[in-house]
């Protein structure tokens, strides 16, 4: 989250910055700069009362040590007024502070000046592109037809089990799914990501910290008895890992790689979006978190940008990279790539990774910060993740891709994994 001192001092670059997110800041910022204005007068009562009473302590002794016991009395009867003066002073602070931290948490952060302005995912960037789109045989399929012919993946047993979005995988679906998985996490491995296996629930402290939290509970699964949410991303429990730390600098940047099933509610989706594997409630991703020293923040970005280029290129899949306008980008994010595979049997472009640097925006919620050799001062620190990659949209845009009369052939990277190259 922006810092209180930021907005204080920064209002109108806060008002315009926010604006390229298409985000009315104006009437919040003034809200948060009146409140300062009321906690700062309160200040400077309270500072004179606790001077007066110190005066005042000093004087009642030597009143009393001269006989003037009436002068004294009157002295300490002050000092109860002022006490509780400054007792109400205190809980008006309190009253403030919540008030300001209300305000707070409801600004998305800053877009970094990169980002072009926008409205709509229309008004996005692409900024590279690569492999060939296939010209596919006439006949051919978009993936969940493909799926029930080779009997891949039974979306109505999901129904059944669970509910829509919810599919099942089986067979060479199911082995399909394990050898991305072990294909994308032996590639975070080499690139110098540790591997962690988080919980897939969260508390509350974690939604905040990484910004899901008040922001989109309505897309999360909620356990209300537990307190406890389904993770939307391993983001979430990775990056947690780092609340309330203080790194050292020379152990920048920190390099983190997770597999999880994520879970998300996707409420109002509809149509064509949430045909077959486009849109799901429950998908595996292995994500990747970065946490970099503030000056070297966006090479870290730039870099894990090309590493997600290297998946898709090594699965042989046409791919572009956008980089997303002010209206299409999350509440926490400074600037984000979007990667999209294309979808040969759809004949449109699937989302399959987001790559994000939100600068120090949750390390202020979370309370991560770093320290630089000798300066016993520590300083927030910035943090970044990525998907490396989801797993649905990349499937089925292998499924499309990769069909041919014979079956469909196994990208050649995924043949030690499945141990086959053609599905059939």
């Amino acid at each position: 989250m922006l810092s209180l001192k930021f907005i204080q001092e920064n209002p109108e670059l806060v008002i315009e910055r926010l604006a390229v997110k298409h985000f009315d800041a104006r009437e919040i910022v003034q809200q948060v700069l009146a409140l300062y204005q009321k906690r700062n007068e309160n200040q400077i009562e309270s500072d004179g009362c606790k001077a007066e009473m110190n005066q005042l302590s000093k004087e009642i002794g030597i009143l009393f040590k001269e006989g003037k016991t009436d002068e004294a009395n009157k002295a300490k009867e002050r000092t109860v007024v002022l006490k509780e003066q400054i007792r109400q002073y205190d809980e008006d602070f309190v009253t403030i502070d919540n008030e300001m931290a209300a305000l707070q948490v409801l600004m998305p952060n800053l877009p970094s000046k990169l980002v072009p302005v926008g409205r709509t995912p229309e008004d996005n960037l692409v900024v590279a592109s690569g492999g060939t789109i296939p010209q596919l045989p006439e006949g051919s399929k978009p993936h969940w037809e493909l799926a029930a012919q080779y009997d891949l993946i039974d979306f109505e047993l999901g129904v059944k089990i669970t509910g829509a979005g919810f599919p099942v995988y089986k067979g060479f679906g199911a082995r399909i799914q394990r050898a991305l998985i072990n294909f994308f996490l032996d590639q975070a491995r080499g690139a110098g990501y540790l591997e962690v296996q988080p919980p897939y629930v969260v508390n509350e402290a974690s939604g905040f910290g990484t910004g899901q939290l008040p922001d989109k509970e309505g897309q999360m699964y909620h356990c209300p008895i537990d307190g406890l949410y389904l993770i939307p991303t391993a983001e979430v429990p990775v990056t947690n890992i780092f609340r309330d730390v203080i790194v050292e600098a020379k152990d920048l940047p920190i390099k983190t790689t997770a597999y999880s099933a994520c879970f998300r509610r996707e409420a109002g989706s509809y149509g064509k979006d949430v045909r077959g594997l486009n849109r799901l409630h429950q998908f595996d991703k292995v994500e990747i978190v970065q946490i970099a020293h503030p000056d070297k923040s966006y090479e870290s970005l730039e870099q894990m940008v090309s590493y997600v280029q290297s998946l898709v290129v090594k699965l042989g899949l046409p791919y572009r990279i956008l980089r997303l306008c002010g209206g299409d980008m999350g509440f926490t994010s400074a600037l984000t790539y979007d990667f999209e595979v294309w979808s040969a049997g759809q004949g449109r472009w699937l989302e399959v990774s987001s790559v994000s640097n939100f600068e120090s925006f949750q390390a202020n919620r979370l309370k991560l910060r770093y320290r630089e050799e000798g300066n016993k001062k520590p300083q927030l620190a910035h943090t970044l993740n990525g998907s490396a990659l989801a797993l649905p949209r990349i499937v089925a845009s292998i499924l499309e891709n990769y069909q041919t009369p014979e079956g469909i052939k196994v990208p050649e990277v995924l043949v030690p994994y499945m141990g086959c190259d053609i599905i059939n």
